[in-house]
């Protein structure tokens, strides 16, 4: 029990490494919060800085989902790794080294989680975001459309019960997250990627 708590507490504090945050202060000397929607996600460090720290960001930001959810899948079940990876979500979007302020909004996070906890669905659901990015060029509708998803291919796919939970709460709160997004969406105001910053021209 102390084993399986301690997983958890070591997913929110993984989850709170702002890598979004550090790498462009480390590379750059910027600070990425007074850029575009003032986030540390990857999506706002690549939309800012361009692929080069953009994806390095990305697949950190899935690193940090995927370990702690794999460590408690495979030391405590499917429920220590379900806990596991929301913490680490958690402390994505409310990290502790930046004094909980706002942080990322947990899509590439949840995709570290999803791979390790259902990793067809994951897979499937990786074609959905990629599918959605390259005809519209939002990455919010990506991400939204891509969440919401998860928990249907997870119940396709028979993943345990916890798993397809875990993946209906994870889309709720990128859905909510993304609140801001999709008003912008509605609206016609939403930015696009352009294809320039998409091939890394910039």
């Amino acid at each position: 029990m102390i084993a399986d708590a301690l997983i958890v507490v070591g997913g929110y504090l993984l989850g709170s490494i702002p890598f979004g945050f550090l790498i462009p202060r480390l590379v750059r000397g910027d600070d990425v919060r007074r850029h575009g929607s003032g986030n540390v996600g990857a999506s706002n460090v690549w939309r800012v800085y361009g692929p080069s720290l953009g994806i390095p960001v990305a697949l950190l930001d899935v690193a940090k989902g995927f370990v702690p959810a794999l460590v408690g899948l495979e030391l405590g079940g499917d429920w220590v790794g379900v806990l596991a990876g929301a913490a680490a979500m958690v402390g994505h979007a409310r990290p502790v080294f930046l004094g909980f302020s706002k942080g990322g909004k947990m899509v590439a996070t949840a995709g570290g989680v999803a791979f390790a906890l259902a990793p067809l669905a994951a897979l499937a659901c990786l074609g959905v975001w990629l599918v959605m990015f390259l005809a519209f060029r939002y990455a919010s509708l990506a991400s939204i459309v891509t969440a919401c998803a998860l928990p249907f291919a997870c119940v396709a796919l028979d993943a345990p019960w916890p798993v397809v939970g875990f993946a209906a709460i994870a889309a709720i709160a990128v859905a909510l997250l993304h609140r801001h997004n999709i008003r912008r969406l509605l609206a016609g105001t939403e930015p696009r990627f352009s294809r320039a910053l998409i091939r890394g021209a910039r």
